[in-house]
């Protein structure tokens, strides 16, 4: 529902003044709660929830062929499927700019090496090896999707197991892969350097992170930063909005600091869920 101007102005006062309309301030996230685990039938999966946006995260695999530019590298590829039932404004086909414009976003964050090295995904060089399926569902969108679904990624990545091959075996053009079907015999994702979204606003003359959907309607410039520990991955501008040159500097600094601090509560969010089987909140 649009905002009335009354409405702009009161959140362009509250971020003006360092207290938002839900009492944060203006580098603070909304609670999170995690589950892993929480999809059968996948190699790994998560399911987070910000607020009031909900993030269904499953990982399938599969024996695939490499591209022939990178016959050395596995293949990952990303699927969003907004559902009609998270805003209204999914409604129809709503959703579909918004699920191409997440996945495209989502693969320009990991197609760097240092973001997520698919050379490990390899089999056979040049002729065999693993394809990722990470397929998103949206359930429902209460502002701020880009960063909540990275979140969840990475976490279903880290819960995804991979089987061990335990035989290749090679009849001239005919390649035959042995796959351990034991489900103890598999090895894990190592998903330490793969990149966190974090979604910077401008309101007024300040930056703020982790919008509500409300807080959205009131920014004049959006960019979303996927960072991990050792660079920016990629930067992609929202919407219609535009950036100053020194706007565009001071978002990075900022979301380079805010994706490290995400990044270390959700990899001890994630060591705590291995070590006690349960799921968790964080950032409360």
């Amino acid at each position: 529902m649009p905002l009335s101007e009354a409405e702009k102005t009161f959140i362009l006062h509250g971020v003006d003044e360092n207290f938002r309309q839900d009492g944060r301030d203006r580098e603070a996230y909304r609670p999170m709660e995690l589950e892993t685990g929480t999809v059968q039938h996948a190699f790994g999966s998560a399911h987070l929830r910000l607020a009031n946006t909900d993030v269904l995260v499953a990982v399938k695999l599969e024996i695939d062929a490499p591209f022939p530019e990178t016959p050395h590298e596995g293949k990952l590829e990303f699927f969003v499927d907004c559902s009609a039932n998270a805003t209204p404004d999914f409604e129809g086909r709503g959703g579909e700019d918004l699920a191409v414009e997440l996945a495209n976003t989502l693969a320009s964050a990991y197609q760097s090496r240092q973001a997520f090295d698919l050379r490990k995904m390899c089999i056979l060089k040049g002729k065999k090896c693993w394809k990722l399926y990470v397929d998103i569902l949206i359930l429902e969108c209460g502002g701020n999707l880009f960063d909540a679904t990275s979140l969840a990624i990475k976490a279903a990545l880290h819960n995804t197991q991979i089987p061990k091959i335990k035989a290749v075996n090679i009849d001239g053009d005919n390649i035959e892969i042995e796959v351990s079907d034991s489900v103890s015999d598999c090895e894990k994702i190592n998903i330490e350097n793969a990149p966190v979204l974090v979604t910077l606003c401008k309101i007024g003359q300040h930056c703020i992170v982790d919008p509500s959907l409300s807080e959205e309607q009131c920014t004049v410039g959006s960019m979303v930063v996927a960072a991990t520990k050792n660079c920016v991955s990629t930067i992609s501008l929202l919407g219609s909005g535009s950036l100053h040159q020194d706007t565009l500097f001071q978002f990075l600094d900022f979301g380079c600091k805010i994706a490290n601090r995400l990044n270390e509560a959700l990899m001890e969010t994630l060591a705590n869920i291995s070590v006690t089987n349960e799921n968790v909140g964080f950032l409360k």
